[in-house]
């Protein structure tokens, strides 16, 4: 069986199929003609309309279910669309779902309050809780969904241990995985039954798509498939055409990503206005022994707190940067930063201001003179105020 790095490169691809293209060509369609009307009846044609799959996202999801080890995969529109797409595949009115507490923003809102209109009961809770999340299960829990890293404050989390324990009882578990990539973590392997990815982030890799994708195990499969058609989710064709080129260097990528994310982090840990650096590969961050047992590598996101600092002295160092741009996204080739700000049900004790950064593939030296230069501009205002 070949490895993931030889997967990334060759999955999903059919020369034969595509008068011997290297890629599968963007198919722009919407209609297919079935050659009789048995065939239009019976189920067997390979493509039936566009919103159902083309050549162009069958071969991406083809690509994304090999690495994951899946049953099945789907792409959605949207990171987000992938995140909703779970919950709804295994949540209906009056179940009740585990979501922990350091979960994307925007997941916790559809949760909050479409997932609330439509009789799916939320509990957040707290992210490092492992097989303890027993104690939380209830006669009508139906799921647990995950993230780790968590966002923002990259807490990792026990996840064979909660699946376990969720398995026990029947209860599905979904996790976001786009922190680890297909690449890095094996959801599903670690008992993960519906393992989603914001494909805007490492698998695009160049900061111009928007897709998220969900891979199910053969327990979820039909669920996911089924769920998927009735919300007529679908990705473009162009979008599915990019997504599959930046998946084929995904592995190379990656590698530099956490190597320069590596170097800036261990730096960072020296200067005098950082109270700690939340990086999972850090030998001293909390999530560290977790993240070394069941990851194979990292990526380039990580959070700095600040020690404590007025405003307008953020505001300084942030608006002054010249190689990191201020951007809510990140796992494209650029570097990014934002002072982040979340809602948690457990908030973690923070010494001072959060700030996320992304490490992308500039030269590190520019990049570190670029935080430098900040925190110079962070201590002239602060020590004036």
């Amino acid at each position: 069986m070949a490895r993931k790095r030889t997967k990334i490169v060759e999955g999903g691809r059919a020369p034969a199929l595509h008068a011997g293209a290297v890629n599968v060509p963007v198919y722009r369609a919407s209609t297919f003609l079935f050659p009789d009307l048995e065939t239009m009846h019976d189920g067997s044609a390979a493509y039936t309309y566009a919103r159902r799959g083309t050549p162009t996202t069958r071969g991406l999801e083809q690509a994304i279910c090999d690495l994951e080890g899946g049953a099945r995969t789907v792409l959605t529109p949207s990171g987000l669309a992938a995140c909703t797409l779970a919950i709804l595949t295994v949540c209906g009115a009056g179940d009740h779902i585990l979501v922990t507490d350091s979960v994307y923003d925007p997941t916790r809102v559809f949760c909050e309050k479409l997932g609330k209109r439509y009789g799916i009961v939320t509990e957040f809770f707290e992210p490092r809780i492992g097989a303890g999340i027993a104690s939380l299960f209830r006669p009508n829990t139906r799921a647990v969904y995950l993230e780790s890293p968590g966002s923002l404050t990259l807490e990792v989390q026990d996840v064979p241990a909660i699946a376990a324990a969720a398995h026990r009882h029947g209860i599905a578990v979904a996790m976001d995985n786009t922190w680890g990539t297909p690449l890095h973590f094996d959801a599903l392997g670690h008992g993960v039954d519906l393992s989603l990815h914001s494909a805007t982030k490492y698998i695009g890799g160049h900061s111009d798509i928007l897709m998220g994708v969900v891979t199910a195990n053969e327990a979820w499969r039909k669920a996911l498939v089924e769920t998927h058609g009735i919300l007529g989710l679908c990705a473009a064709a162009d979008e599915a055409y990019l997504a599959q080129r930046g998946l084929r260097t995904l592995a190379v990528r990656l590698r530099q990503h956490q190597e320069s994310a590596t170097e800036i982090a261990t730096w960072l840990t020296s200067r005098p206005e950082v109270a700690r650096v939340i990086y999972p590969p850090l030998h001293n961050d909390a999530g560290h022994e977790l993240w070394r047992r069941d990851f194979t590598g990292a990526c380039g996101l990580f959070s700095v707190v600040l020690n404590p600092v007025n405003e307008d002295a953020i505001s300084a160092m942030m608006n002054g940067m010249q190689h990191f741009g201020l951007g809510v996204s990140w796992g494209g080739f650029e570097s990014l930063i934002i002072v982040a700000h979340f809602r948690r049900n457990f908030p973690p004790a923070l010494e001072g201001p959060l700030v996320r950064l992304h490490i992308g593939l500039e030269d590190v030296d520019d990049l570190k003179a670029d935080l430098a230069a900040g925190f110079e501009r962070l201590n002239r205002v602060n020590r004036e105020k």
